[in-house]
């Protein structure tokens, strides 16, 4: 049966570079972030219109409008997420049911909110990816767009990272380079390849 890895970490910490390194080793990644921009310029978008009018242009949701209208209001997240988070849970559900029928032993789910949002109950075992603070800012800062107080908007919806560490199985410190990375990478496959996962069988995936 599909072992599921949950891969997670907070803003800034390198979850995209962790993801490719798995991808570059073989194993199939779902990944949410990618999942919700597919979304937005498809099945969400009349969706998101219709819940945050002017949030949409030519069929594709506009996510800096759209960062306007949810940051920081809590109502309006919790629509957004009402919203955005079973479709990316059908995909999810679609993405394993296919590692299942091609019997992939190995799987990795990259979520964001992983804790947040209890995705950790369909993992068998949790990776979280980790920088020091100070290089996390410094990454998040980089970004086009950013200030230092939409970024603490946004760590101020996510687990500290220090509790997510604890609830970890393994953590990818991601602050030494993408070597030193992408050994830690090796481990983890080497620690979990074999091993039988349980989530689809949870999910009526395994019939």
């Amino acid at each position: 049966m599909t072992f599921v890895i949950g891969l997670t970490g907070s803003i800034g910490m390198g979850k995209s570079a962790t993801t490719a390194l798995f991808r570059a080793r073989g194993v199939p990644v779902h990944d949410a972030d990618a999942t919700v921009h597919a979304l937005y310029a498809g099945k969400a978008a009349p969706l998101v219109e219709a819940a945050f009018p002017g949030t949409v242009t030519d069929g594709v949701v506009d996510r800096t409008r759209l960062s306007s209208s949810v940051l920081g209001n809590p109502d309006a997240m919790k629509r957004l997420e009402a919203i955005v988070h079973p479709l990316v849970r059908e995909a999810e559900t679609g993405f394993l049911r296919q590692a299942v029928l091609g019997s992939v032993p190995l799987v990795v789910l990259d979520i964001p909110l992983l804790f947040e949002g209890g995705a950790d109950g369909r993992c068998d075992a949790i990776i979280v990816v980790s920088a020091d603070h100070a290089v996390q800012k410094a990454r998040v800062l980089a970004r086009p767009g950013m200030t230092e107080e939409r970024f603490k908007s946004i760590l101020a919806r996510q687990r500290p990272d220090s509790e997510k560490r604890a609830c970890a199985h393994l953590v990818i410190d991601t602050g030494h380079g993408l070597d030193h990375a992408g050994r830690q990478v090796d481990a983890a496959i080497r620690v979990f390849s074999g091993r039988k996962g349980h989530v689809a069988v949870a999910n009526g995936m395994g019939d």
